[in-house]
């Protein structure tokens, strides 16, 4: 960190997802982040396989491609598509709880990384999760979740891109979703 008593700082994660990339699958992303202590103002993140450009700021949007992105309006857990990088990742007791919220989804996949952000803030999933998470993996989310139309929090349910883990969801199942992974708690 060059200047650490700046009032504004970037966020950088110039490719989220490195496993995957690695792997050469394309589900992966780089993100951009401003923040203003602990507070996310702006995000940005691109998905160059499937050229997709997700932006969003504060009271300004979140826009996919240039056009409006808006999560699901689904409201029924066990219609909705649930994500997550790794079901085995986390603790024991935040394994099984998410392995208790994943059996009442309608459908359950993986891959997620930062491409499973996207489809919940372009509506097609509608709850994504990760057990582990550093401020570089959800900072550009933040914003961009929220400017959607949805939820994004830590698994206690603090509304922060700093919590370790992290939590979006369109808004019709923000509630269910965060109190199936409260067990964990």
């Amino acid at each position: 960190m060059s200047r650490p008593e700046a009032r504004r700082r970037w966020i950088l994660d110039p490719i989220d997802g490195t496993k995957t990339f690695v792997r050469r699958v394309p589900l992966w992303g780089t993100l951009v982040a401003l923040a203003e202590g602990q507070r996310v103002l702006a995000g940005a993140a691109y998905f160059p396989a499937v050229n997709e450009l997700l932006i969003a700021a504060q009271g300004a949007g979140c826009f996919c491609n240039g056009k409006p992105a808006r999560v699901s309006g689904i409201s029924r857990l066990s219609e909705a598509v649930v994500l997550t990088t790794d079901a085995r990742m986390g603790t024991p007791e935040q394994v099984r709880a998410l392995d208790g919220l994943c059996s009442r989804a309608g459908i359950v996949r993986t891959w997620g990384d930062c491409y499973g952000y996207l489809l919940v803030a372009t509506g097609r999933a509608e709850a994504m999760t990760d057990a582990l998470m550093a401020p570089w993996d959800a900072a550009a989310f933040q914003p961009i979740i929220e400017e959607a139309g949805g939820v994004f929090t830590d698994w206690s349910g603090r509304p922060t891109a700093f919590g370790g883990n992290a939590v979006a969801s369109n808004a019709a199942l923000a509630a269910e979703v965060r109190a199936a992974l409260g067990a964990s708690r």
